[in-house]
């Protein structure tokens, strides 16, 4: 035997002596390992498909409840939202929240609509860019039937300049204050409105409108 293939047995046996301590000391550790990588990646294939089913259940039960509401039908549409919030998942429950709300002003009861969208907007739990909306649908209903007070109270501090909301917030001020009597807060309101580049271009318009209005009336001077 050469000294080269000596040498070459002698690593080999060196190299499968290594190997074999090695798997007595870490293999039973690298099995537990990979039955613990097919268990979590079996797991979370699980959860994604449960997650993806009651999302996909939620949202047939919404769309149902949608159907009743526009079929004339306010009753079991509230019913349908109410199942739906108290069972639904992800984000159905805050949704049927919010449109049971609509259907309670569509049958007539502000009141109950306010209320209902007050307490969307106090729920902690709920993410803030939808408590939020709720302040300005429960102020856009107290234009008509509320207080200027009463509208300032939930969207005055969503007119700051870096309030992604602060067009509608500043609008529903603005037509509160000009029902009211206060032109000069409404004209300034609307001015707003309608110099911000930030603001959507139907808001502009709008304010623009009103802007023209309430200088035409002369009731701003």
């Amino acid at each position: 035997m050469s000294d080269d293939s000596f040498i070459r047995e002698v690593n080999e046996e060196i190299r499968q002596e290594r190997a074999r301590l090695i798997w007595e000391r870490f293999g039973p550790i690298a099995i537990v390992a990979a039955i613990l990588v097919v268990l979590g990646t079996a797991a979370f294939v699980g959860y994604e498909y449960w997650a993806e089913r009651q999302a996909s259940h939620s949202g047939d039960e919404f769309l149902q409840a949608l159907t009743l509401a526009n079929s004339g039908k306010p009753d079991d549409a509230l019913a349908a939202l109410k199942t739906l919030e108290q069972d639904g998942y992800g984000a159905y429950p805050v949704l049927a929240r919010m449109r049971a709300a609509t259907v309670l002003i569509d049958k007539g009861d502000v009141d109950g609509a306010v209320k209902e969208f007050d307490a969307v907007a106090a729920d902690s739990a709920i993410p803030s860019i939808m408590r939020d909306i709720a302040r300005l649908r429960a102020a856009y209903i107290l234009v008509d039937h509320g207080s200027y007070a009463d509208v300032a109270k939930r969207v005055e501090d969503l007119t700051a300049d870096t309030n992604p909301l602060r067009s509608s917030a500043r609008e529903a001020l603005g037509l509160s204050a000009w029902k009211e009597g206060k032109a000069a807060d409404a004209l300034k309101l609307f001015n707003q409105i309608s110099s911000d580049d930030g603001a959507p271009r139907n808001a502009r318009e709008r304010a623009t409108m009103m802007s023209e209005l309430i200088r035409g009336s002369g009731a701003a001077s």
